[in-house]
């Protein structure tokens, strides 16, 4: 570990905010003193903002709902002549235009609000001191989760992500630069301190010399872990910072060990984007691909803790249901790329047929025969098959579509139906109750009426579903009974289906997978940017892509892969770290390595009889609840736990922390639990979310990505994780590594070799 100069009056081993008999010390320390008061000052300022923006806000919510009703008893509607009705629409336009003004301000005030409440929690956590000329005194710039100025626009808090905050994760004291608005600022680096604050309260701060590998990170560490992830702002590292701060390019792919914190990264680098392009970057056009709906419970906090929006969240399967027919699911069958590569030949020289349309019906309606269909396909046979013609054919069909419901609207039958509607339908549909007074009018409703019973059809249309795809590609591919992945990849070769909004995809795990999977993400997201985090040690599946695979599919769709490593672990205790690292492949083992203190040696216990092995699973739990409770007892009275950290303290909630049972498959997991039904011990699935405390049992498959405060693996013997398959040791690496501070390995029969010294 890097060295840490600690500024304060405290052993240099002791975590932040020792006990009261320290604060004598602390008051005869000028800088405590000092920072101390100016954290208090800071703080009474942003309550003072605060106060300021709500009696603003609740002002403007005032004036808006005044200026309202005076504008709604100054407008009349006269649709009576084309000059009346064009003064009525302009009056409308005139009013719509100030309130919207009115809901832009709200708007701002809130989102400033929210940043307000923000560094309340903690105004800010560092702070670094910048000399720009050589015989000026330096500068100081706190840094904070979101940037602030204070009535007099002098800047309090600068936001982490802006360029001048970089000094404090990525550069050594001295001589350092920085880009801004496209210059590069040079600087002299004098101080970095950070700071463990709560609210106005200061509990300690440390001056480091060298990046921020150091006791506020320890601190930050050895807390116990909760039901959600926590953002990591204050204690990104320098590798971690390479992978936030990355420049925008099309691919960047990052390899980290378990523990590495490359989810917390890829949040951070969610949040960093949204800053660089603040105004211009819709959470709507990023989407996080998690590997499971309870990993998405998990982090969908951590944005918001930052003052940001969450993008779009979704699974894999999620991703595949939006796209596929009703009734086709994901699917899990392996599909080569060779298998793609096919499609996109056939794809290239192929030519619809007469039976590859499909009628349009809607309601019981056939509003678009195939018939007409191989018509308008004829008109543009001098177009080759493909994206080009679909769209044409598509926009027709709209044309027609909405000719059709024209013509249908001036039947006596869609008269009927209309005024057959009760009040109710009638007030849904159209808001009011129908009594139109013109011909004209009656048309105009009646349209409306078809356009909402046939909407349906509108979508058939825009989702290409008058082609018939499966049948496309039976013929082509001499396949009747295609895949799903197939299916889909065939569909967006035809149509050129994707998503033209979508500025960033980001892919949490992932080798879990395959070459064909990630190759329809690739096409789908053509336009996207894509972050692509995982470890190739915790692929626990056959057949997922290697990272060769990987970056080969991302060079074919998006031109190049920028490549980053994290190979330090943050989760887990070095003895933990050291256990997992002997299961990693090639040469990465002597690369791994722990910033935690040291903990409890692993316990690998092997057993013969299948009824001691059951007794000393019971025990472990039994033992390990009464650990954390004792440990959470100790919290609660201001004690220490286990790793040297202050408790929580008697009002704050004391947690015993959570012990997982990671069990290898679905079954196994539903087999334990009920074993264990007696202990408390709580089974998880994919409607779960993490609790706060107690024993879980969990699916290996659900436990990647999460990490717990104690972890068992119930049997790892030659018989489950067999030493020679290589998927065996990534499932041992994986389960091993969800651990912070204790494992026990337990084995029903002979212990597995893999494990052997």
């Amino acid at each position: 570990m890097e060295h840490v100069e600690e500024r304060q009056c405290c052993e240099e081993e002791q975590v932040i905010g020792q006990s009261d008999a320290n604060d004598m010390g602390r008051e005869s320390d000028p800088i405590f003193v000092a920072e101390r008061d100016h954290l208090v000052e800071t703080h009474a300022k942003l309550r003072k903002l605060e106060e300021a923006l709500v009696a603003k806000m609740e002002r403007t919510r005032a004036q808006a709902a005044a200026d309202k009703e005076s504008m709604a008893g100054e407008v009349s509607i006269d649709l009576s002549t084309d000059d009346d009705a064009m003064e009525t629409y302009a009056d409308f336009l005139a009013m719509n235009s100030i309130i919207s003004n009115y809901n832009i301000m709200q708007e701002a005030d809130t989102e400033k609000l929210g940043q307000i409440h923000l560094l309340l929690r903690q105004p800010y956590f560092a702070k670094v001191a910048l000399r720009f000329k050589p015989n000026e005194a330096p500068r100081e710039f706190y840094i904070g989760n979101a940037g602030m100025s204070d009535e007099m626009c002098r800047r309090m808090v600068v936001d982490w992500r802006s360029p001048i905050a970089e000094t404090y994760y990525s550069q050594d004291n001295g001589m350092t630069s920085y880009k801004a608005d496209g210059r590069v600022i040079k600087a002299e680096l004098t101080l970095r301190r950070q700071f463990d604050i709560e609210e106005d309260r200061l509990n300690g701060y440390f001056d480091t010399t060298v990046a921020i590998q150091d006791s506020l990170l320890l601190a930050s560490l050895s807390r116990r872990r909760t039901s959600q992830m926590q953002a990591i702002t204050a204690t990104i590292q320098r590798e971690q910072n390479l992978v936030v701060r990355h420049e925008d390019v099309p691919v960047l792919l990052v390899s980290g060990i378990a523990g590495s914190g490359k989810t917390s990264v890829l949040m951070q680098r969610i949040a960093y984007l949204f800053y660089q392009q603040r105004g211009t970057l819709d959470p709507r056009e990023v989407y996080l691909i998690t590997p499971n709906p309870l990993f998405g419970r998990y982090i969908d906090g951590v944005l918001p803790d930052m003052g940001e929006r969450n993008p779009e969240i979704l699974t894999y399967d999620a991703f595949m249901r939006r796209l596929l027919p009703q009734g086709m699911g994901p699917g899990q069958a392996g599909v080569s790329m060779e298998s793609l590569a096919a499609i996109d030949k056939a794809c290239a020289s192929f030519e619809f047929d007469s039976d590859d349309f499909r009628d349009i019906e809607c309601a019981g309606e056939r509003l678009i025969p195939a018939s007409q269909i191989r018509k308008i396909d004829n008109k543009f046979r001098n177009i080759p098959a493909g994206p080009h013609r679909v769209t044409l054919i598509r926009e027709e069909l709209e044309r027609r579509l909405a000719s059709r419901l024209k013509q249908l609207a001036s039947t006596e039958s869609a008269y009927e139906e209309m005024f057959g509607l009760t009040i109710e339908e009638q007030l849904r549909l159209f808001g009011e109750v129908i009594d139109p007074q013109t011909e004209a009018e009656e048309r105009a409703l009646a349209l409306k009426f078809l356009e909402t019973r046939y909407a349906d059809s509108f979508r058939m249309v825009e989702e290409d579903e008058w082609l018939r795809v499966d049948r496309i590609g039976g013929r082509l591919l001499g396949n009747p009974s295609m895949t799903s992945v197939e299916w889909l990849y065939l569909r967006m070769a035809l149509t050129g289906l994707c998503d033209r909004s979508a500025k960033y995809v980001m892919i949490d795990e992932v080798q879990d997978y395959t070459a064909a999977q990630l190759a329809i993400m690739a096409r789908f997201f053509r336009k996207a940017h894509f972050l692509l985090l995982g470890d190739p040690n915790q692929s626990i599946t056959e057949g997922t892509a290697s990272f060769a695979e990987i970056k080969n599919v991302f060079e074919a769709s998006h031109g190049s892969v920028e490549l980053c490593q994290l190979m330090t672990s943050y989760r887990s205790s070095p003895e933990i770290t050291t256990l997992f690292a002997r299961l990693a492949g090639g040469e990465e083992q002597m690369l791994i390595s722990s910033v935690q203190r040291e903990g409890a040696a692993p316990e690998v216990l092997e057993f013969t009889d299948a009824r001691q092995h059951e007794v000393a699973l019971r025990a472990a739990v039994s033992r390990m609840v009464g650990e954390a409770d004792a440990e959470a007892g100790a919290d609660a009275h201001g004690g220490y736990g286990r790793m040297g950290e202050r408790g929580a303290g008697a009002g704050e909630g004391a947690s015993a922390g959570l012990t997982a049972i990671v069990a290898p498959y679905t079954q196994a997991a539903k087999k334990i639990a009920a074993q264990l039904a007696d202990t408390g011990a709580v089974l998880l699935d994919d409607a779960s979310s993490l609790p706060e405390s107690g024993v879980v049992v969990v699916p290996l498959k659900l436990a990647k990505g999460l990490e717990f405060d104690r972890v068992i693996i119930p049997d790892a013997s030659e018989r489950v994780f067999p030493a020679g398959e290589d998927v065996a040791r990534r499932r041992l690496y994986t389960s091993i590594s969800r651990a912070t501070h204790e494992v026990v390995v337990l084995s029903n029969g002979p212990l597995t070799s893999l494990l052997a010294e």
